[in-house]
């Protein structure tokens, strides 16, 4: 029961912050006129960094590890992520012709279950404990 709390919990606040990365794809790509794939992964760090500090805050805050160190394995988790979310970016956009957005939004999905098993397991090492 804990575990399914705890995933709810990080949907809702992965939701906000997700919301938040289309935002900013929608400014960088269609309002600044960066390239999309710039767009995607500033919009992407970002977006996952304002998720650390609330997810270490209310879901990951029994862990024992510095606020710090955390962020460091969090950003390896995340430049993984990184690769993944520009990778399947250009995928979709180029050679399957979707649009940016829908592109980023079916993404998302498997991106944000990425950063939710690594830092559960590996960089808070909570799963099975809280």
């Amino acid at each position: 029961m804990k575990a399914i709390k705890r995933f709810l919990k990080y949907t809702t606040i992965g939701t906000s912050t997700f919301a938040l990365d289309l935002g900013l794809l929608y400014l960088f790509n269609d309002y600044l006129n960066y390239n999309y794939l710039f767009s995607a992964g500033a919009a992407y760090l970002i977006s996952v960094s304002i998720n650390y500090y609330v997810a270490r805050k209310i879901i990951f805050n029994k862990t024992k590890r510095r606020f710090s160190r955390g962020y460091y394995y969090f950003i390896l988790i995340t430049g993984i992520g990184l690769l993944f979310v520009v990778a399947l970016m250009a995928l979709l956009v180029e050679v399957f012709n979707l649009n940016p957005f829908i592109s980023r939004i079916l993404i998302a999905g498997v991106v944000g279950m990425w950063n939710y098993l690594m830092n559960l397991f590996f960089n808070f090492k909570l799963a099975g404990k809280y």
